[in-house]
């Protein structure tokens, strides 16, 4: 009897070490580009400059953006950089979205950072996409008045890629979504979308919690049975 007590008493306990899990895993699992578009909000905040509309016609057409890179990192920046054309802008990033080629306006700005090891919005805001006075200048511009953000991985992991438009179209005017929902596109995410982010890597997986938990109830029965 006394056995039989421990083990469930072991077992109880590791619910509610399971159920903490769960509620950092959960908010791991939140829409990182909603994060990204925070700590913007928030530093300009700080900086006494408004803060900006999360607009999801322009978040998805973040995404498309960074999927015109196809992966490749080396083309992020640096001496070999490259962009997307700007006639991508309407020939296909905005019909991929669902956002009414008519409605788009001009981007004012843009963050874009590639790197192989992941790291969360906070992170990649301070050390990947913040990195001279250029980005500064982005950040604190008054010309913007609404912005969208992208977070996506490659085929399921590395490398990621985080990107940030900026533009100075009227909110709720421009990068209008046909039917007034953005088309959800995979892997990735981006902002504004109340969307979960999605084959991005194991950092967005609650899964990782429900694991602990089959391992320490495996690990108690052992324990139990061995009293």
């Amino acid at each position: 009897m006394a056995k039989t007590m421990t083990m469930w008493y072991l077992l109880l306990t590791l619910s509610f070490v399971y159920a903490a899990t769960a509620d950092t895993q959960s908010k791991v699992t939140n829409n990182p580009a909603d994060k990204l578009v925070a700590a913007i909000n928030e530093n300009r905040t700080a900086h006494k400059v408004s803060t900006l509309t999360d607009n999801p016609g322009l978040a998805c057409i973040a995404l498309q953006y960074i999927k015109a890179y196809q992966g490749n990192c080396d083309a992020v920046g640096g001496p070999d950089g490259k962009k997307p054309p700007e006639s991508q802008f309407a020939e296909a990033f905005a019909p991929n979205c669902g956002v009414e080629a008519s409605t788009l306006a001009p981007i004012t700005g843009r963050f874009l950072g590639c790197q192989t090891k992941y790291v969360h919005a906070p992170e990649a805001f301070s050390e990947i996409l913040i990195r001279n006075q250029k980005s500064l200048d982005i950040l604190y511009s008054r010309n913007h008045t609404q912005l969208g953000a992208a977070v996506t991985g490659t085929d399921g992991g590395s490398p990621y890629f985080w990107c940030v438009l900026f533009s100075s179209g009227k909110p709720n005017q421009t990068f209008t979504l046909e039917g007034g929902v953005a088309k959800i596109t995979k892997p990735g995410c981006f902002s504004g979308a109340n969307d979960e982010c999605s084959g991005a890597s194991d950092h967005w997986s609650p899964l990782n919690g429900m694991w602990v938990l089959a391992t320490s109830v495996v690990l108690a029965m052992g324990f139990g049975l061995a009293l």
